[in-house]
């Protein structure tokens, strides 16, 4: 079932506000996904500080005297953030380099991801997410159908440098892709089919860059009619999505925000939102 949202802040007067209404969205669709949750925020500054390489890890206690770095390690759950004035590639390398075993839940500058096992309210509270700042964030809740219940079963699955993906549904071919990308050397941390989306899309946004086009976001169609995801790039502003007619999201918009949703009752406490729109439309009030 799971439940997923999606929020992006066009007015700077609500990022101090972001993880306060994003903690209500995330909570709002707790029923929908009991088992884990997970979410990434973009732009806040002592999370991930401008200028400085972010990567989120789980499963390790990394330390400063460990990475050879000089890093800033706080924890947030199970999740601990690092960051250090290197880019986000050259701190992830000091990272696999010290920690092979660790499980590397995102990186990049501007990004943070929390994730684990638990209620989402339980989590949430742990994050300290309600303290939250940022101009976007996304989050899912998780009721596990076809792979285990454990961190790496998280979403979102932030593969790429600035990249997360959160979805909802089922890949029906996630066998076939996966094979091709593992004899292509591809690394999996886990069963679940929505990595195989995320590393699909980010190797699909890796060769655009290596050619030298503008990467924007992208998701990949599940072919199984009911299937939706919420797919922000770094770009502000650019989001893409897709649902299924069976099952549909709810995507609305006011001066102030753009925000998606597995169900309206995700978005009715945003400023301004007032209306419900019909099940699957996108609205502007």
């Amino acid at each position: 079932m799971c439940g997923i949202v999606g929020l992006h802040l066009r007015t700077p007067e609500l990022y101090p506000r972001l993880g306060e209404l994003l903690t209500g969205m995330l909570c709002e669709m707790g029923d929908r996904g009991s088992d884990s949750a997970g979410v990434a925020v973009y732009g806040d500054p002592i999370w991930s500080p401008p200028g400085r390489g972010c990567v989120s890890v789980l499963e390790v206690d990394p330390t400063a005297d460990d990475l050879g770095l000089d890093v800033s390690v706080t924890r947030h759950g199970d999740t601990y953030l690092l960051t250090a004035e290197v880019s986000s590639e050259m701190l992830l390398d000091a990272v696999k380099a010290a920690y092979p075993q660790a499980l590397i839940a995102g990186f990049g500058s501007d990004m943070a991801v929390l994730k684990g096992v638990g209620h989402p309210r339980t989590l949430t509270d742990a994050w300290g997410l309600a303290k939250a700042q940022g101009w976007q964030g996304v989050g899912h809740t998780r009721m596990a159908t076809e792979s285990a219940v454990t961190p790496a079963g998280c979403h979102p699955y932030a593969v790429g440098p600035e990249q997360c993906m959160v979805h909802n549904g089922s890949f029906a071919n996630h066998a076939t892709i996966r094979r091709e990308l593992r004899a292509a050397g591809v690394q999996f941390d886990s069963e679940n089919d929505t990595e195989v989306g995320a590393r699909f899309i980010a190797e699909a946004v890796g060769r655009w860059s290596r050619r030298g086009s503008r990467a924007q976001g992208t998701v990949c169609d599940a072919s199984t009619g009911s299937t939706r995801c919420w797919c922000p790039t770094a770009t502000r502003s650019r989001w893409c999505a897709t649902r299924s007619r069976a099952n549909p999201a709810v995507i609305a918009e006011t001066d102030d925000w753009v925000a998606m949703g597995s169900e309206y009752r995700a978005l009715a406490g945003l400023p301004g939102a007032s209306r419900p729109p019909r099940s699957g439309s996108r609205s502007r009030r």
